[in-house]
């Protein structure tokens, strides 16, 4: 078995063209009220319901009935719910999965294809309860950081930037197992919304990178053992993009943790950075264009969660590991041997979403391998999403310019750490 397979734990994949094929139709006709309503409850409920993101509620059967061509649709091509990795590429298992199983798929299939019937009311399961806390991917945070006031965003005009520091007043070191930055309004006109950690206002007002809202995103939740630090006096920085969407808003967003139990420490120091950065992006009016930004791992790794980053023209994204060559003091030292981690094939402007791999098969690098990002961009009129495919795009900040990298989640090993996760990564690949 060549070296690369066993450190990620999984086989080399091929990438063929997939086509969605309809699931095998289950044993009787599916009602909304006994079969489909317990799948809306789990995967689309929390965000199609009053108050929340989606367009549209799906709590009832006269809510989903108008609608039921469209969810077929979309739950067959994987549109819906949000989650955009490829199934047939790369690492295929994920923490907090929310996307729907073949059978589930059939199920919405079959009861569309046989007329959407209500069935009988009484087979519905008891209604979901909401609150508050349900808008957080992490669960109940233990601590909420606001936004002291709304910020009021004009209805028209450029882009705006907003920054302010709140001071939640740490009185000691936290540390911190899962982070989320969530509007809690103005979700339409937020295109980002960055927390740093300002931990010296004099020697670092900027503050350390925490934790990003983009467009749809979920939360970063690091693996066990592992965690942010957040020392005693930081404050909390929050950066806004926000563009105007023709109507007077009021934007405030929060930051939810999930921290550690006091006076326990993780052994690693979890973190968020860009990897594969282009920032000379050429995208001509009309065309659909590759390019490829490259970060090279100073140290073993754990990469624990990749989220493909780019604009409205963003289409596709993969993250590939190409070894450093073991065999480069031979004379003939061979090709460099590469493994396709995850692939981003169906990019949906509105959905930044994090992908947090299993434990058992996140990326286990060797120091010196380099991270290869490559990135598409469709300035075409078939892209949905593109405000102007007669305009060339450029590298930028605003909404209507490109971007091209992923945030990557990781911790850096030490070299016995590293050789002994190797070990037993063949231990278990072997028991298989």
């Amino acid at each position: 078995m060549p070296a690369n397979r066993w450190l990620l734990g999984f086989s080399t994949l091929l990438v063929v063209p997939v086509f969605a094929a309809e699931p095998a139709t289950p044993a009787r006709d599916a009602t909304f009220s006994k079969d489909v309503a317990p799948i809306l409850q789990r995967a689309c409920q929390n965000c199609h319901r009053p108050g929340s993101i989606a367009p549209m509620a799906l709590l009832t059967y006269q809510d989903a009935r108008p609608w039921a061509r469209s969810i077929k649709e979309k739950v067959v091509l994987r549109v819906m719910p949000p989650w955009h990795i490829d199934r047939n590429v790369g690492i295929s298992k994920f923490k907090d999965d929310p996307s729907l199983s073949d059978a589930e798929i059939a199920t919405i299939s079959n009861w569309v294809d046989h007329g959407a019937p209500e069935g009988n009311p009484k087979d519905l399961p008891p209604p979901r309860q909401f609150s508050d806390l349900d808008k957080w991917h992490i669960g109940k945070p233990d601590l909420i950081v606001s936004m002291p006031r709304p910020y009021k965003l004009k209805a028209n005009g450029q882009d705006e930037y907003y920054d302010i520091d709140v001071d939640p007043h740490f009185t000691e070191d936290l540390y911190v197992a899962a982070v989320e930055t969530k509007p809690d309004t103005g979700f339409a006109v937020v295109h980002h919304a960055d927390t740093n950690l300002v931990e010296d206002p004099e020697e670092d007002p900027v503050g350390l990178f925490l934790n990003e809202y983009a467009v749809g995103k979920n939360a970063d939740i690091f693996p066990s053992n592992a965690g942010r630090l957040i020392r005693a006096g930081s404050k909390i920085h929050f950066n806004l993009h926000l563009h105007p969407d023709g109507k007077e808003t009021p934007v405030s967003v929060s930051l939810g943790l999930k921290l550690y139990p006091k006076g326990a420490a993780p052994k690693y120091v979890a973190f968020t950075q860009h990897m594969g950065d282009v920032a000379d992006l050429d995208i001509p009016a009309g065309q659909v264009v590759r390019s490829d930004g490259y970060f090279r791992l100073p140290k073993p790794a754990v990469l624990s969660a990749f989220q493909p980053h780019f604009h409205t023209r963003g289409k596709a994204q993969c993250m590939e590991a190409i070894y450093p060559d073991v065999r480069a003091d031979s004379a003939r030292p061979g090709p460099a041997r590469s493994e396709t981690l995850s692939c981003v094939s169906n990019y949906q402007f509105g959905w930044s979403l994090t992908y947090p791999y299993a434990e058992d098969v996140a990326p286990l690098l060797p120091a010196g391998t380099v991270i290869h990002v490559t990135t598409w961009h469709d300035n075409t009129d078939h892209n949905p999403h593109n405000p102007n495919p007669k305009n060339w795009v450029g590298y930028g900040q605003r909404t209507i310019d490109e971007m091209s990298f992923a945030w990557v989640s990781l911790y850096y090993l030490d070299e016995a750490d590293y050789q002994q996760r190797v070990q037993a990564r063949r231990m278990a690949q072997a028991r298989k």
